[in-house]
């Protein structure tokens, strides 16, 4: 096992990549800390990690609001007495026109997808031994455009950027921060049931099929373990080839 008695904390994780990224940590030998705003999915994937044997907190939490992140870190720190890793998962993606984006409509993307990254790290850091791991789930629309997407293009262009320079601050402590681009993912989420639309976004990826949860869970396991340890500062697109065209 590559993170045995490791404590990994997940946010976003009632479904979805999130719950993917918690059951993949999990059979690598961490315990985890759940959190989603959806506490009724949360309890169920709390219930289905407790099968495999595994201790797990599950936190109801907010992440774009400090009181409740800061409750989530300490009852962490109560209920394992530390941190090891750190998966900041928890994202929205509503589609809007640009022009049609209200103000309430920005705050609440960056709110969600940009200052949880901060307030989860900077309250994370209280617990975490040196050595430990940050793990942002970024997205490809960081890199390329998407119609709709502008504020949440610039939420994942920000975390881009921000993992850079927090790379910078906790190398001393030889905390490592990286990210993860997933591209088109199968999820709960971002289904589509519309058949047509599903091949014409896999005749855009070059390895010809939709992305799993596992394959991103896979990459934050990668980032989580001593395999990468001399990996900072990065993010790791991983989209099927979508970006090479």
């Amino acid at each position: 096992m590559l993170l045995k008695n490791k404590i990994a904390l997940v946010t976003g994780a009632s479904k979805g990549i999130g719950k993917g990224i918690a059951l993949a940590l999990v059979k690598q030998g961490c315990s985890v800390v759940i959190s989603d705003i959806d506490d009724i999915e949360l309890k169920n994937v709390e219930e289905e990690i407790k099968l495999l044997g595994t201790k797990v907190l599950a936190v109801k939490c907010d992440v774009s609001q400090k009181d409740q992140v800061d409750n989530m870190i300490d009852k962490t720190k109560e209920f394992f007495g530390g941190l090891d890793i750190l998966v900041n998962n928890a994202g929205i993606y509503p589609f809007k026109s640009f022009t049609e984006i209200t103000e309430e409509d920005w705050d609440r993307v960056l709110s969600v997808n940009l200052k949880s990254v901060f307030l989860c790290s900077q309250k994370s850091l209280e617990i975490m031994s040196n050595g430990a791991s940050i793990i942002n789930i970024s997205s490809i629309a960081s890199f390329v455009g998407f119609n709709g997407l502008t504020h949440y293009c610039a939420s994942k262009g920000a975390v881009n950027s921000m993992i850079r320079a927090l790379a910078l601050e906790l190398a001393d402590r030889k905390i490592r921060v990286n990210a993860v681009a997933p591209g088109s993912i199968e999820t709960p989420g971002a289904n589509n049931p519309d058949e047509n639309i599903k091949k014409q976004t896999i005749s855009m990826i070059p390895l010809a099929r939709m992305g799993q949860a596992e394959d991103i869970a896979g990459a934050v396991v990668f980032l989580a373990s001593d395999l990468s340890n001399y990996i900072t500062g990065q993010t790791i697109i991983v989209d099927g080839g979508w970006t090479l065209r």
